[in-house]
């Protein structure tokens, strides 16, 4: 890259440790923000300085880096997925929310650890269904949908909040056609649910889950079985909801009983019903929009917590929307600090 001058802004860091978790090995950070910035970073002694052709550039990649040491001095050292969470965020002009990201301990995994949202829109998230008893959570695969849901329905179990944890997705991508295949019915939908199962796994280990589904307290399901039932003092989750029938998706909707919470999570670019069919999904969002006590959160490409060019593959195929007037987040709500 040639070292062009046009502006230049510098970052002091005199804490050695610091200095080094900021670059990471072999300025690995540095190298990060590089490739999706128009600058080039230099570093001598406790200086650090940001050299590029616009100025606007440059005051983002200092802000980055000015966010990463307030991580430091919280005692958190950033990781790849840290820096890689700040870079998309300054991208997306939500920089303003990254320590946000870091206030609020959303659950524990089975081994203590703590997690949190990782990007604006799970922090969203998260904040929709403290707010609301019913959230419908629409975006692309990879951004952490299924595995937040389950995390906040085991954290709301721990506290009492909850008696049972109810899990269900349809259970085949064009219908429940599930006679004709072999098992009894854990086996008929077990491939289906796996997702699920592993963010159980995660969170509550693979013993303690399955004791609790032995004994009911959580239950996992094939849509189908949802109908005829009321879900009291229950957290219940439907995932894949893009593939639900509009008949579906009232049912499930209307199954609702006190005390308990509804997440639905689907991503309506991967409609995989058949031709005709409209999905339950979108159907829900166009005539539920505007009620109270409901809210949709939206997530896109830039809240992909997987490899980086996963964000440009969705980017590529978004190219065709397939939701009249998608959901968009209200900017004014997202300024609230999460409640711990």
């Amino acid at each position: 890259m040639n070292k062009i001058k046009k502006c230049s802004k510098q970052v002091t860091v005199t804490n050695t440790d610091w200095l080094i978790s900021l670059l990471g090995n072999h300025d690995k950070y540095i190298r990060m923000i590089e490739d999706s910035f128009a600058v080039e970073i230099t570093n001598r002694g406790e200086l650090i300085t940001i050299n590029g052709e616009s100025e606007e550039t440059v005051e983002s990649v200092r802000q980055i880096l000015l966010n990463l040491i307030q991580l430091l001095e919280r005692r958190i050292t950033p990781r790849s997925m840290d820096v890689m969470t700040a870079i998309k965020m300054a991208k997306s002009d939500r920089l303003d929310y990254f320590i946000n990201l870091y206030e609020e301990i959303v659950g524990r995994s089975a081994d203590g650890t703590a997690i949190r949202a990782k990007n604006f829109g799970q922090l969203q998230y998260v904040r929709a269904v403290n707010r609301q008893d019913v959230v419908f959570g629409m975006g692309p695969a990879g951004t952490g949908k299924t595995y937040l849901a389950v995390l906040m329905a085991v954290q709301a179990m721990r506290e009492g909040k909850v008696k049972k944890i109810i899990l269900t997705r349809p259970a085949v991508e064009a219908g429940e056609n599930l006679g004709f295949l072999p098992g009894d019915l854990k086996e008929k939908v077990d491939p289906y649910l796996r997702p699920i199962y592993d963010a159980l796994y995660n969170i509550y280990g693979t013993e303690q889950t399955n004791r609790l589904m032995e004994r009911g307290i959580i239950e996992i399901a094939p849509l189908a079985y949802m109908r005829g039932r009321t879900l009291d003092d229950a957290f219940v989750i439907l995932d894949e909801a893009q593939n639900t029938t509009i008949a579906q998706m009232k049912m499930f909707l209307t199954r609702l009983g006190f005390g308990s919470k509804m997440i639905i999570n689907g991503d309506q670019s991967q409609i995989d019903l058949p031709k005709g069919v409209k999905s339950g999904l979108i159907d829900a969002y166009n005539k539920l929009r505007h009620v109270k006590r409901i809210e949709f959160v939206s997530f896109d490409e830039f809240d992909v917590v997987r490899h980086p060019v996963v964000a440009d593959i969705i980017r590529a195929y978004s190219k065709d929307p397939m939701i009249e007037n998608p959901p968009r987040r209200e900017e004014n709500e997202s300024s609230t600090t999460v409640n711990s």
